[in-house]
């Protein structure tokens, strides 16, 4: 039996694993990464301070398309603005600017001396190695910047490919490390992307390109994926990028203001791109938890923003693709790489999960571990966002979605094979067992079969006082809905107590005690439901209404014996019951209490039995009918604790006032009962029966056992 189940759950394991992580969840993979990073801004913020970026971006923002001389005229003709900020960005100590922005036309030819700054500006800063220019790997031939501009720069050597990597999907989750450039003859040469470019001239020897087209930073290769892409480690949104409106830089640059260049951009590397609504935007990881594009800007230096344009409360999923490179660069500078577990092994991590899952759905039962399939779901999210935060990506949706599959199969395993016999065990005693035994009955996997066993236990019989008056003033419907009332408080009672209603009879109730499962206090937890019951019961008088001076009140017969307990009855057919002369003694006592106006009477075997905490006080031997052997029978008082002590010395007086009557002291016996029978309806019976043979006594062999000839 183990072993099927071991075999069982690594099979649905590997199932569910299989289902999950196969190659057609590369989605789930991706957006596993994209919850992660909004995940850990949401827990834990920013991971860097906005101040120590080592990235600055100049947007060509919707601003700059409002402001003269930007207005209605065309990028290529803004050669010589963008000459003089990169002058002064340069001066100001920038360690290199990456230009994220392809001109590849020029006005030169018709308007010449129009680029004359742009390409001066470029030929300096490239002999220094501060400049940067882009192009894009598109089809076979690249989009590259005009003739004049890649000459200025020195060809080849300051041009880099800005393209990203995009996914199945269309999300941008990193950028290449290098791209291959065919060769005339042998293999492809490579050359680094615009990235890595811009962070190697910033860190120097620390982050060289080796020829096969690594990356490798402080002597360890970077972690790359899926074709030498570097993942970009979203440390924040945009804010973490302190960006400038080209506009601005621009007027400020026209104006000399060295100190702010100093103050903004010594040591940084500058990124000049586009920050606007439509162009240049990408779905990236960032894409739920992005920010407003104005909350990244900066301080300005000489005009004042546009304030509809920048405190824009708009939230996109998209990312302007300047951004990319910023933090791809601020991941190479500050070494904060993300490393991948990898396919296989986050196969290996959703196969476990879904094992431990599986094991643990055969073990406990449904609600529990479904209830545990919810935790893992948080427990794995948290986990996972920790793991993230320091650096290492885990899937965050393959491990619990496997856990949930396999929860699922083994469930519906159990359901139609494992636990078919708990729900027939259910089905059966449902209607007469407390949910506590039934859950007892199949933990112990007791099946119901026709038959039964004998064991020692204590059963009681009810019945309502005056039920044939009921009959004769309720219509069927009040006293059905008056006994229904009645049965759900007793059989509640006898449940609370590990007991079980054997038997509804008319207004008569059967209670058993000490079966299906074996109980010890068998016989005190019967009594101890009997007084309960005679509470809550006459208790009801307070909400029911019925006719005359009527009150509820139910007389008990309690005794205790072998019985024999099972399912009873046809093969077609069965019926959990008890089979016994004790029930028969149980309900003679119950008919006996009509004599002794008494409400519970107990045989002595089950006052024995109950031991300390209960006090009784005999009543009476009696022969009842139908039965040859006398019967001591005793009524439960109270509980110990309840009993005061006038109630006590009542007791007292009851069993001296009895032994007077055993001893034939008729006369004694008859005041004893009498200075008691105004407050208890059995010493006035036994007061009626002592003051007879006073008057009467009995013959010489009488035996003082009252011999009862009815019911």
């Amino acid at each position: 039996m183990l072993l099927r189940s071991v075999i069982l759950a690594i099979a649905t394991a590997v199932v569910a694993m299989v289902a999950i992580s196969g190659p057609w969840a590369s989605p789930v993979r991706g957006l596993s990464f994209d919850s992660l990073v909004w995940l850990r801004q949401s827990l834990f913020g920013a991971q860097h301070d906005r101040d120590q970026s080592p990235s600055v971006v100049i947007a060509i923002d919707e601003e700059t398309y409002r402001r003269e001389p930007f207005q209605s005229t065309p990028k290529v003709m803004w050669t010589d603005e963008i000459a003089t900020i990169l002058d002064s960005v340069t001066a100001g100590g920038a360690a290199v600017v990456g230009i994220d922005l392809i001109l590849p036309t020029s006005l030169e030819s018709r308007i010449r001396g129009i680029d004359r700054n742009f390409l001066q500006s470029l030929r300096r800063n490239a002999q220094k190695g501060k400049i940067v220019l882009s192009k894009v790997q598109h089809s076979r031939q690249p989009i590259l910047p005009a003739v004049g501009q890649r000459f200025a720069v020195g060809a080849a050597r300051n041009i880099r490919s800005t393209n990203v990597y995009t996914d199945d999907v269309g999300v941008v989750r990193g950028v290449p490390v290098s791209f291959p450039v065919p060769a005339k003859e042998g293999p492809p040469r490579y050359e680094p992307s615009l990235s890595l470019e811009l962070a190697q001239r910033a860190l120097g020897d620390r982050l060289t390109f080796a020829e096969d087209g690594r990356g490798i930073r402080d002597g360890v290769e970077l972690p790359t994926r899926e074709g030498n892409n570097l993942l970009i480690n979203f440390d924040d949104n945009q804010r973490g990028i302190p960006t400038y409106s080209f506009a601005d830089m621009h007027a400020c640059a026209e104006t000399g203001d060295h100190d702010f260049f100093a103050r903004n951009f010594a040591g940084k590397i500058v990124l000049i791109g586009l920050v606007t609504d439509l162009e240049d935007r990408k779905l990236t990881s960032l894409r739920f938890a992005t920010a407003p594009d104005g909350e990244a800007f900066g301080e300005r230096c000489r005009l004042e923003p546009q304030t509809e344009r920048q405190d824009s409360p708009q939230i996109r999923d998209s990312l302007p693709g300047v951004y990319l490179h910023a933090f791809a660069v601020n991941n190479l500078i500050r070494g904060n790489f993300l490393r991948d577990i990898g396919p296989s092994w986050s196969a290996l991590v959703t196969f476990l999960v879904a094992l431990a899952m599986a094991g643990v759905t055969l073990w406990l039962t449904a609600p529990i571990a479904g209830l545990l399939t919810v935790g893992i779901w948080a427990a794995w999210a948290g986990f996972a966002t920790m793991v993230f935060e320091t650096g290492t990506l885990v899937p965050l949706y393959e491990p619990p979605a496997a856990a949930t599959l396999a929860f699922a199969i083994m469930s519906a395993y159990r359901f139609m094979v494992t636990d078919r016999d708990k729900h027939l065990l259910r089905q059966m005693f449902g209607h007469y067992l407390s949910p506590t035994v039934i859950g007892q009955m199949v933990a112990r996997k007791e099946m119901p079969t026709l038959g039964g066993e004998e064991r020692e236990m204590t059963v009681w019989i009810s019945d309502l006082e005056n039920y044939s008056t009921y009959s004769e003033l309720l219509s069927p419907p009040e006293l059905v809905e008056l006994l229904n009332r009645v049965y759900t408080v007793m059989t509640n009672t006898v449940e609370e107590y590990d007991g079980f209603v054997a038997q509804f009879v008319g207004d008569a109730v059967v209670a058993a005690f000490g079966a299906p499962l074996d109980d010890p206090n068998h016989a005190r937890n019967a009594v101890t439901s009997a007084l309960m019951c005679k509470t809550r019961v006459e208790a009801l008088n307070d909400d029911v209404s019925l006719p005359g001076n009527l009150r509820l009140r139910n007389r008990y017969g309690i005794s205790t014996g072998q019985l024999l307990v099972g399912n009873i009855g046809s093969e077609r057919r069965l019926s959990y019951s008890i089979v016994g002369d004790d029930i028969n003694l149980s309900s003679r006592l119950e008919g006996v209490n009509k004599m002794y106006g008494s409400t519970i009477l107990v045989n002595e075997i089950t006052k024995d039995m109950c031991g300390d905490g209960i006090v009784f006080r005999e009543v009476d031997i009696v022969r009842v009918k139908g039965r040859d052997t006398p019967v001591r029978i005793f009524e439960p008082v109270g509980f110990e604790a309840d009993v005061d002590d006038m109630t006590r010395s009542r007791i007292d007086a009851f069993a001296a006032a009895l032994a007077d009557y055993r001893g034939r002291r008729f006369t004694e016996a008859t005041a004893g009962f009498a200075a008691l029978a105004e407050h208890d309806p059995v010493s006035r019976g036994w007061m009626e029966r002592a003051q007879e043979f006073a008057n009467d006594p009995p013959p010489d062999d009488w035996d003082a056992i009252n011999n009862l000839t009815s019911k």
